[in-house]
């Protein structure tokens, strides 16, 4: 295993991340420790998680996943071996994005970001959180698959500077130790680091994008804060919701996919998509590389990321997925790589 470090911090974190948003809705608690176990075994020490899940979100799944971490660590007592990611749901701003959690006061505001804390504290099991995340914006963004920026005007919404406050507050008081944004813009990046500046505290270390072979526009406007502010990225959605291994190619529908059992994911199955990853199966058949880990071999070689988190309903596809580690990708392979991306850029963002 390689590890990179978190931001300016003192933690290293493995550049393969555990991502656990099917724990509680396609695995099962037996199967969620199964998963912590293995991946231990192989050096990955940086679990990911977030109080909105399992995904799809639903009232009754809320927290499960947390819930899964949790008893492993009372179960174990290894705290000390992991490095605990978690993330405070924002405001409902699109339609896809749950209003049951915390009575729907999911505003970044210091009331509901201590109330998140603690939530997410009691549900883990631990009286720390190494990297505590903003999951999306307050404020309206074009995130989540919007391809233009919406002009809301006179949306109400917490000022960021309020948050970077609120979450000084939680650094101070130990029950969190680095701070993290997701589905962040780069507008949204410089004002976060701007407060952090203003006011002393402590800077964001990381911020969790989607970053794969078909959405690589983090490397347009986000990864030179990672360069010159060390905000590491955090890469979800890596597989492309598991599109990028092929399965899907030739409208293939296998019955454990989570294309194939929830309509609401159609981001990763547009005709461009299939066509750029098409592509890309061919380029790992070529050279004799499964596509799963070419993809995650990619994501690995990019020197902005610190950690690329991997999600996976089997042991099989976790060890397959794990392995990337161990795939270097070579001049001629990241060429062919590119002229695919050239001819059709960022399929999927």
């Amino acid at each position: 295993m390689e590890y990179r470090k978190l931001g300016l911090t003192d933690l290293e974190v493995s550049l393969i991340g555990l991502g656990t948003m099917t724990w509680g809705e396609q695995n099962t608690e037996a199967q969620a420790h199964e998963q912590i176990d293995y991946a231990l075994t192989q050096g990955v020490n940086f679990l990911d998680v977030a109080e909105m899940y399992p995904v799809p979100p639903k009232p009754e799944t809320q927290g499960r996943t947390e819930q899964y971490i949790g008893t492993w660590l009372a179960k174990t007592g290894r705290r000390s071996e992991v490095v605990i990611a978690t993330k405070a749901a924002g405001p409902v701003r699109q339609p896809h994005q749950p209003n049951h959690i915390r009575n729907g006061q999911t505003n970044h505001n210091r009331a509901s970001l201590f109330e998140a804390v603690d939530g997410s504290l009691k549900r883990l099991q631990t009286d720390y959180i190494d990297l505590y995340q903003l999951h999306w914006p307050d404020r309206s963004t074009n995130t989540f698959g919007r391809l233009a920026y919406p002009w809301v005007d006179g949306e109400e919404t917490v000022a960021i500077e309020e948050s970077v406050l609120a979450l000084a507050e939680l650094v101070k008081s130990g029950k969190i130790r680095h701070v993290g944004v997701s589905n962040e813009t780069p507008w949204g990046v410089a004002q976060f680091l701007a407060a952090a500046e203003k006011h002393g505290v402590a800077k964001i270390v990381s911020i969790q994008n989607p970053y794969s072979l078909v959405n690589r526009t983090f490397e347009i406007g986000l990864s030179e804060f990672s360069h010159r502010e060390h905000v590491g990225l955090l890469a979800y959605s890596p597989m492309a919701f598991g599109a990028l291994s092929g399965k899907y190619l030739n409208g293939a529908r296998p019955a454990d996919g989570r294309i194939t059992l929830y309509e609401r994911f159609t981001r990763y199955t547009k005709p461009e998509v299939e066509v750029a990853i098409n592509g890309y199966v061919q380029i790992a058949r070529k050279h004799g590389i499964s596509p799963a880990q070419l993809a995650l071999a990619f994501v690995n070689s990019r020197p902005f990321v610190t950690s690329n988190l991997i999600g996976a309903t089997t042991m099989a596809q976790l060890k397959e997925n794990i392995e990337s580690i161990n795939v270097k990708l070579g001049a001629e392979i990241l060429a062919e790589i590119e002229a695919v991306h050239v001819k059709q850029p960022n399929p999927a963002p």
